[in-house]
């Protein structure tokens, strides 16, 4: 129900910084909350950060203090700043919504980390 479209992934070094977007295709209030995902090989897709419609944030314990999730209301758009970028990071992104009953995913945006 909800369209995603994401940019923002990369090569950076160990250290670096990336910033994902990812923009929706209906207003962020009208949606449950929206978030991003990771992937990498041999590993669960698991939460990286979410927002709700009400702006409560939340944080996987692997990234608290160095990712930081923001909103543009204006745009429907949700960002995902990226400090301190380690190899574990490595993998795609996806960005998620969730509106009632329903799911929404982007396509995926790759990020890789150099040492």
């Amino acid at each position: 129900q909800v369209q995603l479209v994401e940019s923002g992934g990369g090569l950076v070094q160990a250290g670096g910084s990336l910033k994902l977007s990812c923009a929706a295709s209906r207003s962020v209030f009208s949606i449950a909350s929206m978030g991003w995902y990771r992937q990498t090989p041999g590993k669960e897709r698991e939460l990286v950060a979410s927002i709700t419609s009400g702006g409560s944030t939340n944080y996987a314990d692997s990234v608290k203090g160095r990712f930081t999730l923001s909103r543009d209301n204006a745009k429907n758009t949700v960002y995902l700043q990226m400090n301190s970028l380690i190899s574990e990071d490595a993998g795609v992104y996806y960005c998620h919504a969730r509106r009632g009953q329903y799911d929404s995913w982007g396509q995926g945006t790759q990020v890789t980390v150099s040492s």
